[in-house]
């Protein structure tokens, strides 16, 4: 199982969401809910097709962290 860090943000007219372990993964939607279920199925459409391709499937190596001041 891979886990990748994805994150959200709050655009003018909707929302938009990437995953930075995964350039050029990337997904839309009109609200949190349907970022979230939108970047999940690009997620599992991109590494299908890595897989199609015989590359490697990258390790997670982002993380984040919200810093108080």
């Amino acid at each position: 199982m891979h886990r990748f860090l994805i994150v959200i943000e709050k655009t003018e007219n909707n929302y938009s969401a990437y995953s930075p372990d995964l350039p050029g993964c990337a997904a839309t939607g009109e609200t949190k809910e349907e970022v979230e279920k939108n970047i999940h199925e690009a997620i599992q459409m991109h590494i299908e097709g890595m897989k199609e391709y015989n590359l490697p499937i990258p390790e997670s190596n982002s993380y984040a962290e919200y810093i108080a001041f």
